[in-house]
């Protein structure tokens, strides 16, 4: 699986585009429940396919209310953090995205997660192509590292993954299994 989605705004909060109010943010364990027809509903993956059955899947919500914003699978391997895939709610992608800061709040889990493993905030994942490489490069100082097993695998080291966590204020439950 490929990361594509895009970071639009780094925001401690998001942000409602119509109004521009800010809204408070936190993330927990997606039910297994949750993740199932997904794509009835608009999603473009399969949150509930067995290549995610490792991983732990995080969902984005605003505080006080049940409505997902995001998800995002990350896997804890030796080391590191390497995110499957993260996706943004179908209501949050253009042309009529509600909320800004999705994307980047979604990194900001696995960055914890990593944290909270004792890897120091070190994530890795493969772009889906060159020019989100290039995004991430310029949003989240993210480095295409140079290897046979992906064209755009990337990684945001520790010192990247700090400056990216400093910048959120989101609380969750991290539940690592």
């Amino acid at each position: 699986m490929q990361i594509d989605i895009i970071i639009d705004r780094m925001t401690p909060c998001l942000v409602e585009i119509a109004t521009g109010k800010i809204h408070q943010t936190t993330f927990s364990v997606a039910k297994a429940a949750e993740l199932i027809n997904l794509q009835v509903q608009g999603w473009n993956f399969d949150w509930s396919d067995a290549e995610l059955a490792y991983c732990n899947i995080y969902k984005l919500q605003i505080v006080g209310d049940d409505e997902i914003q995001g998800f995002i699978a990350a896997e804890v391997v030796r080391g590191a953090v390497y995110i499957h895939l993260a996706e943004s709610a179908p209501h949050n992608i253009a042309p009529n995205k509600k909320f800004e800061g999705v994307g980047g709040h979604l990194f900001a889990i696995a960055i914890k997660l990593s944290v909270s493993m004792g890897f120091d905030g070190y994530v890795y994942f493969e772009a889906k192509n060159q020019k989100l490489a290039e995004h991430y490069i310029n949003k989240m100082g993210a480095r295409l590292l140079r290897t046979r097993i992906h064209e755009y695998r990337m990684e945001v080291d520790e010192e990247s993954a700090h400056k990216l966590i400093e910048q959120y204020t989101l609380e969750g439950d991290l539940n690592v299994r």
